[in-house]
């Protein structure tokens, strides 16, 4: 007979998940390893909602293995380290972003990308060692040092739970395309979960940004609050055509699908735009405004571990969290909900330690 859920592994654990395509979370017994040698436990304090966390209770991109527990933006204090765990003791405390394993050999992993693997075993609906990945909508997590982050003293734990990977996703690319020079022009395409953080990054390396969005009632938002110097509305043909040619970068941060073509038209001479919003159908790609204009579009996920930790260092440095809306476990049905009308300002975290009495 089949193990279940609750026994296929050691340790008894507590989340919730979701079943089917519904997207309706509910609570869920399950099993966890035992602390190994190289791994650290956490006890998960709070868990970042991810957009992608909801694309992927709903099988939008095909491949979500039910049950699912969803979460990869996790924080939390470490409970138990194995015997060859040097970086990290009982009661730091410490992050947990996408991933959760690589193969530690391949030319990506021994360049710091593990985020590029082959076998990349993601935080949660990933298969690993004949199991599957839980994510941290749950009470604890083991996972291996490799993975784990230290998180910054000044950092707070909620509003800094999603920059492991909302944070990472656009300071990433910022990072590797040159996007951080200072004077220079940035536009931030999208103005979400994604693209608050790429404000506050653009600022921080002391760019001019620039938020570009289809919703006009976010401008006094964007520039008197998150620090943005100018905002165009991009379905406003006039304001769209005053602004064509004056920018250097766009970070297109739009989950929905869009046009890239309007985008191409605000950038100069050499302009990089670069995606990193997931729409369902593929982007349409003009060539002559590419051709014209020796422009660039590019693409890019989060980041590896090493840069993750540079990252946070430098969002601690600089003050840089997410903006947050704070819930407990039973809110995350209606968070989802909201979440798929893109009412949140600006990122939906689970207060995990609070939520569940058996902690």
């Amino acid at each position: 007979m089949a193990k279940s859920y609750e026994t296929e592994l050691p340790l008894k654990a507590f989340g919730w998940a979701g079943t089917d395509t519904s997207g309706t979370l509910s609570p869920f017994n399950f099993s966890r390893r035992e602390n190994g040698d190289d791994d650290v436990t956490l006890k998960i304090l709070f868990c970042g909602v991810c957009h992608s966390d909801l694309h992927t209770l709903k099988n939008d991109w095909g491949f979500t293995t039910y049950p699912v527990v969803p979460g990869h933006e996790i924080v939390g204090v470490v409970t138990k380290i194995g015997n060859n765990v040097k970086n990290f003791k009982v009661g730091d405390k410490v992050g947990v972003g996408v991933m959760v394993e690589s193969c530690q050999t391949c030319e990506n992993c021994q360049q710091d990308l593990e985020n590029y693997c082959p076998k990349l075993v993601f935080t949660y609906n990933s298969p690993y060692n004949g199991t599957r990945t839980y994510g941290g909508y749950s009470d604890f997590v083991v996972v291996h040092q490799r993975y784990v982050l230290q998180f910054p003293a000044n950092l707070p734990l909620d509003a800094g739970a999603p920059l492991l990977c909302a944070g990472i996703t656009v300071y990433s690319p910022m990072k590797y395309y040159g996007m951080t020079e200072p004077g220079k022009h940035l536009g931030v395409a999208g103005l979400g979960g994604l693209g608050h953080v790429a404000i506050k990054f653009g600022k921080a390396f002391g760019l001019k940004v620039t938020v570009i969005s289809t919703t006009p009632n976010k401008k006094s938002e964007a520039i008197e609050r998150l620090g943005a110097d100018s905002f165009i509305v991009s379905n406003d043909p006039e304001q769209m055509k005053a602004a064509t040619g004056t920018i250097d970068y766009i970070i297109d941060t739009i989950s929905a699908d869009h046009s890239v073509l309007p985008l191409l038209g605000l950038l100069k001479l050499n302009g990089k735009l670069v995606t990193v919003g997931l729409p369902s159908k593929p982007l349409e790609v003009p060539v002559f405004p590419l051709v014209g204009g020796r422009k660039l579009i590019g693409g890019s996920n989060f980041g590896g571990i090493k840069e993750t930790q540079e990252m946070l260092d430098f969002c601690a440095k600089h003050n840089i969290t997410a903006d947050i809306e704070l819930i407990k476990m039973d809110q995350i049905n209606t968070a989802m909900e909201r979440l798929s009308k893109a009412d949140v300002k600006y990122r939906f975290v689970i207060d995990v330690g609070n939520s569940f009495s058996s902690l």
